[in-house]
């Protein structure tokens, strides 16, 4: 991996490991307001699907072993098999999902808003929702009840903010081939055919 992958994959988890100290807490749920989710999204739609994932993989390592950076500066396993760890485990599938779905329309807003939308809300809040319900057993409908519909709204901004910086950055990107150095494997190839 060169430097400047490096970099630019840290720094990414680094944006989320920040954003996670930006919490908003709710009474009535144990899924507090946070930022997350707004860099998961622009971490799928800025960088190739294995960057993506590495950029979340990191995060998650990185509380894993103690560093205080989940949610309202939480850490450990526990933050992972707790009842919000779906959340985080959603962190990582849906950063892949959003840059499959966005690969080779970068430049598009209304196919990056719709990627954005699937991965970085459906995706997080599936797996997120399934979780608190199975750890809390409060079921599926009280557990969407409290752990996704009052961050809905919120989040389909946080996905047209991420779409709006995104789609601009990719475009230069592009033209200056800042990140061809992270292209694929599977990109270089065809273009090698």
């Amino acid at each position: 991996m060169k430097t400047r992958n490096m970099i630019i994959t840290s720094l990414f988890a680094a944006l989320i490991c920040i954003a996670a100290y930006i919490v908003i807490p709710l009474p009535f749920s144990p899924v507090p307001i946070t930022l997350q989710t707004l860099f998961v999204m622009m971490a799928g739609l800025l960088l190739p699907f294995e960057y993506a994932g590495l950029t979340v993989v990191i995060y998650l390592l990185l509380g894993i072993v103690g560093l205080p950076v989940f949610s309202g500066g939480a850490s450990g396993i526990g933050s992972i098999v707790g009842p919000t760890g779906g959340y985080l485990i959603g962190f990582l599938v849906g950063s892949m999902v959003i840059s499959m779905l966005v690969k080779s329309s970068k430049n598009k807003f209304a196919i990056s808003f719709v990627s954005a939308i699937v991965g970085g809300i459906v995706v997080v809040y599936a797996f997120g929702v399934i979780w608190l319900a199975w750890k809390t057993d409060m079921g599926i409908q009280k557990a969407f009840v409290v752990g996704a519909l009052p961050f809905l709204l919120g989040d389909f901004v946080k996905a047209f903010v991420a779409t709006f910086v995104a789609v601009p950055l990719n475009k230069f990107f592009e033209q200056t081939g800042y990140m061809d150095s992270m292209k694929s494997s599977s990109d270089i190839n065809k273009k090698a055919a």
